[in-house]
């Protein structure tokens, strides 16, 4: 919505074909446009057929955003190897073959920019969440590597990683435990150093300033959008 509302074309990708129908109308109706792909980007095919997909539509690739992402609490002991392999399938390897399937494109234009969504959990220890951190400081090295190799030939690429952010996804989880968003919120006071949890658009603003030409001497660059959690890991 954040990019929709800049006057970009967006084309949106997600395994929940509902919610992908949700943001779309809402874009039409503020007079936008948009594209819809359902797909998984744990699957390299997938990631291939949104791709060509866009090129096909629209002829040009200017920005990804890689935040597709689960999160799957336990600690390293108590893992199961099909939480491995769903972590890190759509964590590190879904970033990368989304990245993997534009660059091609960007090359020929030449130019554009990527920003990963990586996490605090990727610069702060978290008890009981061994694969989702690791997964998600390999977002960071990944942002690296590739800033490093595609800088010169005009791709910008860049990390957020926010902090504690009430999404869908976090309010749904609780409205199934009998929590309410009042009651989130009641509950994460005092996080950070704000004393309070991120809204999404707060962090929609930092992943459009790394991808937009407000940052365009910024590359391989972690932007830390967690309310000064960091700083201190102070939870509440």
């Amino acid at each position: 919505m954040r990019f929709a509302e800049a006057g970009l074309r967006v084309a949106l990708s997600d395994i929940n074909a509902d919610a992908l129908q949700s943001v779309s109308a809402q874009i039409t109706a503020q007079g936008g446009e948009s594209l819809e792909v359902c797909a998984d980007v744990s699957d390299w095919n997938a990631c291939e057929e949104i791709t060509q997909r866009v090129l096909a539509t629209w002829g040009r690739i200017d920005t990804l955003v890689a935040n597709a992402g689960v999160q799957i609490g336990g600690g390293l002991l108590e893992a199961r190897e099909d939480d491995w392999t769903r972590i890190i399938g759509v964590n590190l390897k879904g970033a990368a073959y989304s990245c993997k399937a534009v660059i091609p494109a960007m090359l020929e234009q030449p130019g554009g920019t990527i920003v990963l969504v990586a996490s605090v959990n990727a610069l702060v220890g978290s008890p009981g969440m061994a694969i989702y951190d690791m997964s998600k400081a390999g977002v960071l090295a990944l942002m690296r590597s590739l800033a490093a190799e595609f800088g010169l030939r005009g791709i910008r690429v860049n990390a957020v990683c926010p902090g504690n952010t009430l999404t869908d996804f976090h309010i749904n989880n609780m409205a199934r435990k009998g929590v309410n968003v009042e009651q989130i919120h009641a509950m994460t006071r005092g996080y950070g150093l704000l004393g309070r949890i991120a809204e999404p658009e707060e962090i929609a603003n930092a992943i459009y300033f790394l991808a937009s030409e407000q940052s365009s001497f910024i590359t391989g660059h972690s932007l830390v959008a967690d309310g000064g959690f960091s700083i201190t890991g102070r939870a509440k």
